[in-house]
């Protein structure tokens, strides 16, 4: 009888790693291009026409700034998220649920690479 995996291997926390890394580049750089946004809307300089301004689709313009500044606060918490789920990689704990102690499915883990709960133990505690 096999026995159940506890941790993910090597090479297989390396790919969740780069699926992490890529993920907190483009975090990091929306984070920096929100924050540049809220301090072009403290005034009606030039700035607001610049073209790194027109980086943001239009819908994003409009935001306004407590808009804006809480989309830089949930960025800050998804790249704080990024950045645990890279410690737990180093320390090879990651993957694990912090409820159940198993494996959280790989296909979760791609799709949400910063989770901590498996699918179960997360709708077990949304009822």
């Amino acid at each position: 009888m096999e026995q159940e995996k506890t941790r993910y291997s090597d090479a297989e926390l390396e790919e969740f790693k780069q699926i992490i890394l890529e993920k907190l580049d483009k975090a990091i750089l929306d984070y920096d291009q929100l924050k540049l946004s809220i301090r072009h809307q403290d005034g009606n300089d030039i700035q607001d026409t610049s073209p790194t301004f027109k980086i943001f689709e239009e819908g994003a313009a409009v935001l306004s700034k407590e808009e804006t500044g809480k989309l830089a606060e949930r960025q800050e918490k998804f790249i704080q998220h990024l950045k645990a789920a890279l410690i737990r990689i180093e320390n090879k704990t990651y993957g694990i649920c912090r409820n159940s102690g198993k494996l959280i499915s790989k296909d979760r883990l791609r799709a949400v690479p910063h989770a901590t709960l498996s699918i179960d133990a997360k709708n077990a505690g949304t009822k």
